[in-house]
């Protein structure tokens, strides 16, 4: 067995994945599309137009919802593959099939962090954020772990489903809950009691409330420590639950 093959193959596979993206930045650019209308179009309502509205505030749910889309819908690029018999024949090489998801999420959380370096560098220039620097590389490490989570439970989810047919409808459904549960956009504080219940109960809201806190320059809050915990355990879990699943697929 080759020494450290894994790590090797997976980088293989990054450098397979990522390869069409540095051919053609347009990929990058249209994923933006999105965040930069919430930004431009949707933040200068919100923060005059609230009392207490800040760009520290606004700016990290727009980054929370640029891992969700980007890293959730992940998993499109895997069901054309599978179709082909691409994965098939990759299983059946001598490549660690732990790196063929590895190498894939890698590939997504850099697109990510990438993306969300390029909306926060905007938010400081047109609006004047002032988030601390250590604050934002902390925060682009919970959203990489946010990535890492998205991406994984996309890529376990194409390997369900058959077609993308299947697979856009169930992803947004799943993914318009939760998003706006954890309160990307307005803090919860303010809703009824039942819906205050039901934002505890989504995982999404504590990563939400961890970047405000790392970008309102509160450091390790409680709110900051509880969000990297529920990140990093669902990372972890995602990543387990879904090695296990490019291991033992047929």
């Amino acid at each position: 067995m080759r020494r450290n093959s894994w790590l090797t193959d997976t980088w293989l596979i990054f450098r397979h994945a990522i390869d069409p993206t540095l051919r053609n930045p347009l990929v990058l650019a249209i994923g933006l599309v999105q965040p930069l209308l919430y930004l431009l179009l949707f933040g200068p309502l919100l923060v005059t137009g609230l009392p207490g509205a800040s760009w520290e505030g606004f700016l990290p749910g727009i980054l929370v919802m640029l891992a969700m889309f980007g890293a959730g819908f992940a998993g499109f690029s895997l069901i054309p593959d599978q179709r082909a018999g691409v994965l098939e024949r990759m299983r059946v090489s001598p490549l660690s099939r732990t790196a063929l998801l590895l190498g894939r999420v890698l590939r997504d959380t850099t697109l990510v962090v990438v993306q969300a370096v390029l909306i926060t560098a905007l938010a400081a220039l047109l609006f004047g954020l002032t988030a601390p620097f250590t604050a934002i590389l902390l925060g682009l490490g919970v959203l990489a772990l946010l990535s890492i989570t998205l991406a994984t439970a996309s890529y376990l989810l194409a390997l369900r489903l058959t077609n993308e047919y299947e697979f856009a409808p169930v992803v947004q459904s799943l993914s318009m809950p939760l998003l706006l549960l954890s309160g990307f956009l307005i803090p919860m504080d303010a809703g009824p009691d039942w819906l205050r219940l039901l934002s505890r109960l989504n995982p999404m809201t504590y990563v939400v409330d961890a970047e405000r806190s790392l970008f309102a320059g509160e450091g390790m809050s409680p709110e900051t420590l509880t969000g990297i915990g529920v990140s990093a355990a669902l990372a972890t879990l995602t990543l387990l639950l879904g090695t296990r699943a490019f291991r033992t697929a047929r």
